[in-house]
């Protein structure tokens, strides 16, 4: 059971404000990862409920709970409860949606968020699992289409084809992330209409140091760290 876990902690819930671990913590996760997706609060989101969220995300407080992560508000934050009213009086435009069907990614408690920021288009398909810990299945960014394995942390990197040292680039990544034991687990994603340009993503067993991150900074213009 432990397997999608990383400590007991994950299994009971995170200390936070709202009725449900699975439908108030972790909704508040999802909203935190698009948050860093997108670069910040998007201009415009659609919340797109399916199943087990699509029937209780009122009650649960997942829709104030989602926002809240949109804002980049943590769980136990006081502010939680009143993310709504944050971010409409920052003229951020909602939309919730309760979709009808089977969960697209396969599991009950899933949320689309489809965002807009600065004239960009990021989406995000996730789910919580349970004590507050989710999974990332699909994202849809900058002409990539990335569909990860799920767990967190993840790690990807945007690699330009054409540079010749581009697996040099991945080999000092890859021995970075190697330097604390884990294992460096990688998926290559083309750009849909670049195929010069790529994603790589590394699953990784635990998160990265402050120190390693500001090591792979420094080699890669552009990163996404995901935890």
């Amino acid at each position: 059971m432990m397997g999608k876990y990383r400590s007991v902690f994950d299994i009971i819930g995170p200390v936070m404000i709202g009725p449900s671990s699975s439908h108030t913590a972790g909704a508040v996760s999802i909203g935190r990862i698009g948050h860093i997706l997108a670069g910040g609060m998007p201009d415009r989101v659609i919340i797109r409920y399916y199943e087990s969220f699509a029937r209780t995300h009122r009650g649960h407080g997942t829709d104030y709970a989602i926002v809240s992560g949109l804002l980049g508000l943590d769980p136990d934050d006081p502010k939680v409860p009143n993310a709504m009213a944050i971010a409409r009086a920052v003229g951020v435009d909602i939309e919730f949606v309760e979709e009808d069907g089977d969960s697209p990614i396969h599991h009950p408690n899933t949320v689309v968020l489809d965002m807009v920021r600065a004239g960009e288009t990021i989406s995000l398909w996730a789910c919580s699992i349970g004590g507050g810990t989710i999974e990332v299945r699909r994202i849809r960014l900058g002409g990539y289409d990335v569909r990860p394995s799920g767990p967190l942390p993840m790690l990807f990197v945007e690699e330009d084809g054409r540079q010749d040292d581009v697996d040099a680039s991945l080999a000092r990544i890859q021995a970075v992330l190697g330097q604390e034991g884990e294992p460096v687990r990688k998926t290559i994603y083309p750009m849909v209409d670049d195929e010069d340009r790529r994603m790589v993503g590394f699953d990784l067993d635990h998160p990265l140091s402050a120190a390693q991150r500001e090591r792979i900074g420094s080699l890669s213009s552009r990163i996404m760290y995901l935890e």
